[in-house]
């Protein structure tokens, strides 16, 4: 089975270095196959044959405490999975050259509470948008990730879950790689 794993919080201001040559050598001493690595942020496509992505979450997190001495949260995702996430984006087709920044998903390790859900919604301010469905939240930030509220911390305190984001373009390139 193909899956992509999304890492939390490497190569982020100079901490939790990780290159993508020894991220890509780790997952293969894992056992597993076709291993893709996809820019410095820690976006991983690979196979295995291991059906239960906790343990294989657990297996990755796991491998690399051990190597790199730090916790690095690790979301997986299907390739069919990821394929739902653009197909149910609230936003239509997003023009990739345009709004690939600005459009952006955030992965979720469980699904938020609806209570939750309801009071962030009620403070999001427009032009922004926000859409959560399941373990997904599509986020729309036109004026720039980078000046919203909506940011991955802000969303991983308010939901009470850990999380990690990637914009439009990082996850439809994602996509096309675990094909």
């Amino acid at each position: 089975m193909k899956y992509i794993s999304i890492l939390r919080g490497i190569n982020v201001g100079g901490k939790k270095k990780i290159k993508m040559f020894d991220l890509k050598a780790l997952y293969e001493s894992l056992g597993f196959c076709n291993v893709i690595t996809y820019i410095q942020s820690g976006n991983v496509i690979f196979e295995s044959n291991v059906k239960n992505k906790t343990s294989l979450k657990v297996l990755i997190e796991e491998a690399i405490k051990s190597k790199y001495k730090f916790s690095v949260p690790v979301e997986l995702r299907t390739h069919r999975e990821l394929a739902n996430i653009i197909k149910n984006c609230p936003f239509g087709d997003v023009d990739l050259e345009e709004n690939g920044t600005k459009v952006l998903v955030t992965f979720f390790d469980a699904a938020p509470s609806n209570d939750n859900v309801k009071k962030l919604l009620n403070t999001v301010v427009l032009p922004e948008q926000l859409v959560v469905k399941g373990k997904e939240a599509y986020v729309y930030c036109p004026g720039g990730y980078g000046k919203s509220k909506l940011s991955n911390t802000f969303l991983e305190k308010k939901f009470d879950v850990n999380a990690t984001t990637r914009n439009w373009k990082s996850v439809s390139t994602l996509f096309e790689l675990s094909m």
